[in-house]
Protein backbone atom coordinates (compact mmCIF):
# COMPACT_ATOMS: atom_id res chain seq x y z
CA UNK A 1 0.00 0.00 0.00
CA UNK A 2 2.82 2.63 0.89
CA UNK A 3 4.55 1.65 -2.16
CA UNK A 4 1.67 2.51 -4.36
CA UNK A 5 1.23 6.15 -2.51
CA UNK A 6 4.41 6.46 -3.01
CA UNK A 7 4.32 6.53 -6.96
CA UNK A 8 1.06 7.96 -6.64
CA UNK A 9 2.54 11.48 -4.56
CA UNK A 10 5.90 10.94 -6.00
CA UNK A 11 7.37 10.31 -9.49
CA UNK A 12 10.99 9.73 -10.45
CA UNK A 13 13.29 12.19 -12.75
CA UNK A 14 13.48 8.82 -14.31
CA UNK A 15 10.04 8.42 -14.64
CA UNK A 16 9.14 11.54 -16.06
CA UNK A 17 11.79 11.71 -18.36
CA UNK A 18 11.11 8.54 -19.90
CA UNK A 19 7.36 9.37 -19.78
CA UNK A 20 9.17 13.06 -22.01
CA UNK A 21 10.96 11.47 -24.33
CA UNK A 22 8.20 8.82 -25.32
CA UNK A 23 6.05 11.87 -26.11
CA UNK A 24 3.22 11.44 -23.41
CA UNK A 25 3.37 14.67 -22.05
CA UNK A 26 -0.51 16.29 -23.89
CA UNK A 27 -3.84 15.83 -22.54
CA UNK A 28 -3.32 12.77 -20.16
CA UNK A 29 -0.12 14.15 -18.81
CA UNK A 30 0.99 17.72 -18.00
CA UNK A 31 3.99 18.89 -16.29
CA UNK A 32 3.72 22.40 -14.37
CA UNK A 33 6.59 24.26 -12.90
CA UNK A 34 5.07 25.87 -9.93
CA UNK A 35 8.43 27.90 -8.76
CA UNK A 36 8.37 31.56 -7.21
CA UNK A 37 10.90 33.63 -5.28
CA UNK A 38 10.26 37.33 -4.19
CA UNK A 39 10.65 39.30 -6.89
CA UNK A 40 13.85 41.36 -5.42
CA UNK A 41 15.51 37.83 -5.27
CA UNK A 42 14.83 35.89 -8.80
CA UNK A 43 12.78 35.94 -11.44
CA UNK A 44 11.17 32.42 -11.59
CA UNK A 45 8.90 33.19 -15.03
CA UNK A 46 12.20 34.49 -16.48
CA UNK A 47 14.03 31.44 -15.25
CA UNK A 48 11.22 29.46 -16.77
CA UNK A 49 11.52 30.92 -20.22
CA UNK A 50 15.19 30.24 -20.15
CA UNK A 51 15.31 26.32 -19.20
CA UNK A 52 12.73 24.28 -17.72
CA UNK A 53 11.00 20.32 -18.26
CA UNK A 54 10.19 19.62 -21.96
CA UNK A 55 6.88 20.22 -22.40
CA UNK A 56 6.00 21.93 -19.14
CA UNK A 57 3.72 24.78 -18.61
CA UNK A 58 4.56 27.72 -16.01
CA UNK A 59 1.93 27.40 -12.85
CA UNK A 60 2.43 30.72 -11.70
CA UNK A 61 0.95 30.71 -7.47
CA UNK A 62 0.10 34.62 -7.47
CA UNK A 63 -1.89 34.22 -10.26
CA UNK A 64 -4.08 31.71 -8.92
CA UNK A 65 -5.05 32.63 -5.55
CA UNK A 66 -7.12 34.35 -3.80
CA UNK A 67 -6.12 38.11 -4.94
CA UNK A 68 -8.99 40.11 -2.86
CA UNK A 69 -7.09 38.64 0.53
CA UNK A 70 -5.22 40.45 2.58
CA UNK A 71 -2.71 37.32 3.05
CA UNK A 72 -0.60 35.73 0.21
CA UNK A 73 -1.29 32.76 -1.23
CA UNK A 74 -4.81 31.94 -0.25
CA UNK A 75 -6.72 29.61 -2.28
CA UNK A 76 -8.66 31.41 -5.19
CA UNK A 77 -12.34 30.25 -5.95
CA UNK A 78 -13.16 26.77 -7.92
CA UNK A 79 -13.96 28.87 -10.91
CA UNK A 80 -10.77 30.48 -10.76
CA UNK A 81 -8.65 27.54 -10.08
CA UNK A 82 -10.98 25.65 -12.58
CA UNK A 83 -10.48 28.51 -14.90
CA UNK A 84 -6.53 28.91 -14.61
CA UNK A 85 -5.33 25.01 -14.53
CA UNK A 86 -7.83 24.72 -17.76
CA UNK A 87 -6.00 26.72 -19.56
CA UNK A 88 -3.17 25.12 -18.74
CA UNK A 89 -4.43 22.10 -20.38
CA UNK A 90 -5.46 19.93 -17.50
CA UNK A 91 -8.65 18.46 -17.36
CA UNK A 92 -9.87 16.15 -14.25
CA UNK A 93 -8.90 12.80 -16.53
CA UNK A 94 -4.65 14.70 -16.73
CA UNK A 95 -1.59 13.24 -14.46
CA UNK A 96 -0.50 16.63 -13.66
CA UNK A 97 3.36 16.11 -12.15
CA UNK A 98 4.69 19.75 -10.45
CA UNK A 99 8.22 20.80 -9.90
CA UNK A 100 9.95 24.00 -8.63
CA UNK A 101 13.49 25.11 -9.16
CA UNK A 102 14.55 25.61 -5.26
CA UNK A 103 17.48 25.13 -4.15
CA UNK A 104 16.77 22.99 -1.41
CA UNK A 105 15.50 20.08 -4.50
CA UNK A 106 10.85 21.02 -3.48
CA UNK A 107 9.61 24.48 -1.63
CA UNK A 108 6.44 25.19 -3.89
CA UNK A 109 6.04 21.67 -5.44
CA UNK A 110 4.09 20.72 -2.42
CA UNK A 111 2.03 23.64 -2.08
CA UNK A 112 0.79 23.04 -5.97
CA UNK A 113 0.31 19.37 -5.39
CA UNK A 114 -1.92 20.19 -2.46
CA UNK A 115 -4.15 22.76 -3.97
CA UNK A 116 -4.93 20.32 -6.15
CA UNK A 117 -5.87 17.62 -3.89
CA UNK A 118 -7.68 20.36 -2.18
CA UNK A 119 -9.94 20.96 -5.67
CA UNK A 120 -10.74 17.42 -5.62
CA UNK A 121 -8.03 15.96 -8.53
CA UNK A 122 -6.62 12.82 -7.17
CA UNK A 123 -3.82 12.16 -10.43
CA UNK A 124 -1.42 14.83 -8.77
CA UNK A 125 2.19 14.07 -7.88
CA UNK A 126 5.34 16.12 -7.17
CA UNK A 127 8.77 15.01 -8.88
CA UNK A 128 10.90 13.90 -6.05
CA UNK A 129 14.16 15.97 -5.73
CA UNK A 130 12.70 18.85 -7.32
CA UNK A 131 13.98 20.76 -10.73
CA UNK A 132 17.79 20.77 -9.03
CA UNK A 133 18.50 16.93 -9.49
CA UNK A 134 16.79 17.09 -12.92
CA UNK A 135 19.41 18.54 -13.99
CA UNK A 136 21.93 17.23 -11.82
CA UNK A 137 20.69 13.77 -13.24
CA UNK A 138 21.29 14.83 -16.75
CA UNK A 139 17.72 14.75 -17.91
CA UNK A 140 16.71 17.50 -21.14
CA UNK A 141 15.55 20.51 -20.97
CA UNK A 142 14.37 23.43 -22.98
CA UNK A 143 13.70 26.85 -23.72
CA UNK A 144 11.00 26.33 -26.10
CA UNK A 145 7.64 27.48 -24.63
CA UNK A 146 4.85 24.67 -25.33
CA UNK A 147 1.17 25.89 -25.70
CA UNK A 148 -1.10 23.41 -24.55
CA UNK A 149 -4.70 23.24 -25.99
CA UNK A 150 -7.32 24.24 -23.35
CA UNK A 151 -9.07 21.57 -21.15
CA UNK A 152 -12.23 21.55 -19.00
CA UNK A 153 -11.51 21.32 -15.37
CA UNK A 154 -14.45 21.14 -12.61
CA UNK A 155 -13.44 21.87 -9.40
CA UNK A 156 -15.04 20.69 -6.14
CA UNK A 157 -13.16 22.43 -3.17
CA UNK A 158 -12.82 19.49 -0.07
CA UNK A 159 -13.19 21.19 2.85
CA UNK A 160 -11.73 18.29 5.18
CA UNK A 161 -8.16 19.68 3.47
CA UNK A 162 -8.42 22.96 4.76
CA UNK A 163 -8.84 24.53 7.86
CA UNK A 164 -10.03 28.54 8.77
CA UNK A 165 -8.98 30.97 11.40
CA UNK A 166 -12.31 30.21 13.39
CA UNK A 167 -11.49 26.36 12.89
CA UNK A 168 -8.24 27.18 14.66
CA UNK A 169 -9.63 29.31 17.19
CA UNK A 170 -11.70 26.83 18.49
CA UNK A 171 -9.24 24.09 18.30
CA UNK A 172 -6.73 26.17 20.68
CA UNK A 173 -9.56 24.76 23.56
CA UNK A 174 -11.26 21.88 22.05
CA UNK A 175 -8.10 20.02 20.64
CA UNK A 176 -9.79 18.09 18.10
CA UNK A 177 -6.58 18.07 15.86
CA UNK A 178 -2.99 17.81 16.19
CA UNK A 179 -1.29 20.98 14.82
CA UNK A 180 2.33 20.65 12.98
CA UNK A 181 4.15 24.10 12.25
CA UNK A 182 6.86 23.34 9.59
CA UNK A 183 8.88 27.00 9.87
CA UNK A 184 11.95 26.90 11.16
CA UNK A 185 12.71 26.79 14.79
CA UNK A 186 13.48 29.99 15.69
CA UNK A 187 10.43 31.51 13.86
CA UNK A 188 8.12 29.29 15.93
CA UNK A 189 9.66 29.87 19.40
CA UNK A 190 9.58 33.81 18.08
CA UNK A 191 13.16 33.88 19.08
CA UNK A 192 13.70 35.43 15.50
CA UNK A 193 11.66 37.53 13.10
CA UNK A 194 9.49 35.57 10.18
CA UNK A 195 9.74 37.75 7.08
CA UNK A 196 9.64 40.82 8.94
CA UNK A 197 7.29 40.05 10.71
CA UNK A 198 7.12 39.27 14.66
CA UNK A 199 7.24 35.47 15.39
CA UNK A 200 5.45 32.94 17.59
CA UNK A 201 3.09 30.39 17.27
CA UNK A 202 -0.47 28.75 17.75
CA UNK A 203 -0.71 27.72 21.51
CA UNK A 204 -0.28 23.55 21.35
CA UNK A 205 1.26 23.54 17.94
CA UNK A 206 3.85 21.25 17.43
CA UNK A 207 6.91 21.68 15.26
CA UNK A 208 8.69 19.90 12.49
CA UNK A 209 10.82 22.32 10.21
CA UNK A 210 10.02 21.12 6.69
CA UNK A 211 13.13 20.75 5.72
CA UNK A 212 13.35 17.36 8.33
CA UNK A 213 11.83 15.56 5.39
CA UNK A 214 14.06 15.96 2.60
CA UNK A 215 17.57 14.08 2.64
CA UNK A 216 20.22 16.54 1.71
CA UNK A 217 20.06 15.68 -1.93
CA UNK A 218 16.78 17.41 -2.13
CA UNK A 219 15.25 14.36 -2.32
CA UNK A 220 12.01 13.55 -0.23
CA UNK A 221 12.83 10.80 2.49
CA UNK A 222 12.62 7.12 2.84
CA UNK A 223 8.71 6.77 4.62
CA UNK A 224 10.70 4.52 7.36
CA UNK A 225 12.42 7.98 8.36
CA UNK A 226 9.60 10.17 7.90
CA UNK A 227 7.22 7.84 10.30
CA UNK A 228 10.49 8.35 12.73
CA UNK A 229 10.21 12.10 12.55
CA UNK A 230 6.75 11.65 13.24
CA UNK A 231 6.92 9.66 16.39
CA UNK A 232 9.76 11.62 17.91
CA UNK A 233 7.26 14.44 17.57
CA UNK A 234 4.44 12.39 19.28
CA UNK A 235 2.15 12.92 16.33
CA UNK A 236 -0.12 10.44 16.10
CA UNK A 237 -0.92 9.52 12.00
CA UNK A 238 -4.16 7.79 13.15
CA UNK A 239 -5.75 11.15 14.38
CA UNK A 240 -6.68 14.20 12.82
CA UNK A 241 -3.73 16.59 11.85
CA UNK A 242 -3.72 20.28 10.69
CA UNK A 243 -0.31 21.79 9.28
CA UNK A 244 0.54 25.31 9.20
CA UNK A 245 3.37 27.91 8.52
CA UNK A 246 3.64 31.46 7.29
CA UNK A 247 1.64 31.64 4.35
CA UNK A 248 0.32 28.14 3.84
CA UNK A 249 3.22 26.74 1.68
CA UNK A 250 5.44 24.72 3.00
CA UNK A 251 2.53 23.31 5.28
CA UNK A 252 2.06 21.56 2.31
CA UNK A 253 5.13 19.57 3.01
CA UNK A 254 3.94 18.17 5.91
CA UNK A 255 0.66 16.74 4.34
CA UNK A 256 2.97 15.30 1.36
CA UNK A 257 5.10 13.78 4.12
CA UNK A 258 1.97 12.07 6.21
CA UNK A 259 0.20 11.02 2.60
CA UNK A 260 3.58 8.94 1.69
CA UNK A 261 3.07 7.23 5.23
CA UNK A 262 -0.44 6.64 4.07
CA UNK A 263 -2.56 9.13 5.82
CA UNK A 264 -4.34 11.08 2.46
CA UNK A 265 -6.28 13.45 4.83
CA UNK A 266 -4.27 16.17 6.55
CA UNK A 267 -5.81 19.71 6.62
CA UNK A 268 -3.93 22.78 6.03
CA UNK A 269 -4.38 26.16 7.66
CA UNK A 270 -4.62 28.33 4.84
CA UNK A 271 -3.82 31.90 6.30
CA UNK A 272 -1.43 30.30 8.61
CA UNK A 273 0.96 32.47 10.68
CA UNK A 274 0.12 35.39 8.61
CA UNK A 275 -3.61 35.27 9.30
CA UNK A 276 -3.37 34.39 13.23
CA UNK A 277 -0.75 36.90 13.99
CA UNK A 278 -3.10 40.19 12.51
CA UNK A 279 -6.44 38.22 13.90
CA UNK A 280 -5.43 36.35 17.02
CA UNK A 281 -5.85 37.31 20.47
CA UNK A 282 -2.31 38.11 22.09
CA UNK A 283 -2.82 34.96 24.78
CA UNK A 284 -3.10 32.98 21.49
CA UNK A 285 0.59 33.89 20.49
CA UNK A 286 2.97 32.01 22.09
CA UNK A 287 6.24 33.26 21.92
CA UNK A 288 9.56 32.87 23.87
CA UNK A 289 10.94 36.16 23.12
CA UNK A 290 7.69 38.01 25.08
CA UNK A 291 8.20 35.54 27.78
CA UNK A 292 11.97 36.76 28.29
CA UNK A 293 11.30 40.20 28.25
Amino acid sequence: MATQMLGRALVTAKWLSEAVQAGRVGPSLRILDASWDPPQERNARQEFRERHIPGASFFDIEECRDQTSPYDFMLPSESHFADYVGRLGVSNNTHVVVYDGDKLGTFYAPRTWWMFRAFGHKEVSVLNGGFKNWVKEGHPVTAEVSQPSPAVFKAKLNIALLKTFEEMIQNVVSLRFQVVDSRPEGRFRGTELDQGLESGHIPGAVNIPFSSFLAESGHEKSIEEIQQIFREKKIDLSKPLTATCRKGVTACHIALAAYLCGKRDVAVYDGSWSEWFHRAPPRYKVSELKRNK
